[in-house]
């Protein structure tokens, strides 16, 4: 009986995780199984939170070397040491994932390492060191998560032509850092290593970065991070990389004019997006169905085509964000449970962790047009705000959008300091179906940086008071 379950989880990433411990506090005998030896999956271990700690520390290196003499802070020479930074980004690695091992052993959540394969819908084989062991469950979740990709003919050997996990190890600084795509992960990458002394150029196929954000917001963001140094190559293919002596040779075509090009650089990083992760599952043998993009197909209760197996995370349609497969988690637990988890897809907001941030939630301007939906927009600049100003920290805006009609929130788009937690208030607002009325009436602390979304709820009817 000690390898029968109520539920279990393939993978301990943070969908798969918050899934388990949420399925055991509601009462569900619930074990987890993960391949990495740790758990956390790629978000915690090779992702979201290494990179946030390198995005944190390169930033304070960059104040302290280029910004603190201008406020009266005098440092002296600022040195950069490499391997104490990366020494203290894996140690807050290690204590987070630690701290998800003492979460099971609280709730009672039976961790199994190891690669677990579905052999029936009742039935999960761990292989782990050359043995297997079977458990059965009456449900089983598949959160698997995603992997990154490259391009056709491009050969990620996380030496000289890596990924974002390798972005996340290097021993120097590269001189010359190319970057293969212009989405948020090469973007946090890139400003990281341009801050710590890298010269970055970043090759896109469109003709803006950030593929999915509000273009004028898109726009900006470029202007800034060019103002920083990044260099920006739009509408150009890479057509091969390939090392070449101690360098990485990078060729690539411009789209309009046909026109070749070369590079010569240290490193590359491929940046061009992630595939769900469900290799070795045995879906296929199972009848479990997939879209053509190779994630699974789910209905509005997560379940797949057999319907005690459930997915979610990036191994089905959405954005592949950790917050979004947490949510997903607690929905699924909740389900199986008898109680009635959702997931409120528009309101699932999405932070770059740049400098200055970009944060937003709902609907872009392009969306609202191509729905034909008429629409206000207020916008107020981070100039305009005191708390921002006197912090040195003005790049950027807050841009609220509100149905002509109805005065309701649709989106909020923001470039500017801290916004990443600002976001949070507009997903509530949004969640309880604020007006932007609703926002302009409430009372914000002054002086703060959340003034400048009330300005911009009050300029959605051309009367903000600061600008």
């Amino acid at each position: 009986m000690e390898n029968n379950f109520d539920l279990i989880v393939i993978g301990g990433g943070p969908g798969g995780y918050v899934c388990a411990i949420r399925a055991a506090q509601l009462g569900l005998k619930t074990a987890c199984v993960e391949s990495r030896g740790t758990l956390g999956g790629t978000c915690l271990n090779v992702g979201c939170i290494p990179s946030k700690s390198l995005l944190n520390s390169s930033e304070l290196f960059s104040k302290a070397k280029n910004q603190f003499s201008n406020i009266g802070i005098e440092t002296g020479d600022v040195k950069l040491n490499l391997n104490r930074m990366m020494t203290n980004k894996s140690k807050s690695v290690q204590i987070l994932t630690k701290g998800v091992e003492f979460l099971f052993k609280k709730n009672k959540v039976t961790y199994i390492k190891g690669k677990g394969v579905l052999f029936s819908k009742n039935d999960v084989v761990v292989y782990q060191d050359n043995k297997k062991t079977s458990y059965k469950s009456k449900n089983i979740v598949i959160a698997t998560g995603s992997s990154s990709v490259s391009l056709s003919g491009i050969n990620i050997d996380e030496k000289n032509i890596i990924s974002s996990t390798g972005a996340l190890s290097l021993e120097k600084v590269p001189t010359n850092l190319v970057i293969i795509g212009g989405g948020y992960i090469g973007l946090e990458m890139g400003s990281v290593w341009s801050r710590l002394g890298s010269k970055v150029t970043v090759i896109e196929y469109l003709d803006h970065i950030t593929p999915g954000m509000d273009r004028e917001i898109s726009k900006e963001f470029q202007k800034i991070l060019t103002k920083q140094g990044i260099k920006f190559l739009l509408e150009n293919k890479v057509t091969s990389v390939k090392n070449k002596n101690n360098q990485v040779l990078v060729d690539f075509v411009d789209n309009k004019t046909n026109k070749k090009s070369s590079l010569e650089c240290d490193k590359v990083l491929v940046s061009v997006g992630r595939k769900p992760y469900t290799e070795g599952l045995n879906l296929t043998k199972l009848g479990i169905k997939k879209d053509k993009a190779g994630r699974i197909e789910v209905n509005k209760n997560f379940q797949t085509s057999l319907e005690n197996i459930y997915a979610i995370g990036d191994v089905i349609k959405g954005p592949m964000l950790a917050h979004k497969a947490e949510e997903e988690g607690i929905a699924v637990a909740e389900i199986l449970a008898g109680q009635s988890g959702h997931v409120n897809y528009d309101v699932v907001p999405g932070v770059i962790y740049t400098s200055p941030e970009v944060a937003a939630v709902g609907k872009t301007e392009e969306d609202l047009k191509n729905l034909k939906i008429n629409y206000k927009v207020g916008k107020f600049p981070f100039l305009a705000n005191s708390r921002a100003k006197v912090n040195n920290e003005s790049d950027g805006f807050v841009k609220i959008l509100a149905d002509a009609k109805t005065d309701k929130v649709l989106g909020v788009h923001i470039i500017g300091p801290h916004c990443g937690d600002m976001i949070a208030e507009m997903a509530l607002a949004m969640e309880f179906g604020a007006s932007s009325e609703d926002i302009a009436r409430t009372c914000h602390a002054h002086p703060t940086h959340t003034e400048a979304i009330k300005e911009a709820a009050l300029a959605v009817d051309k009367r903000p008071i600061h600008f």
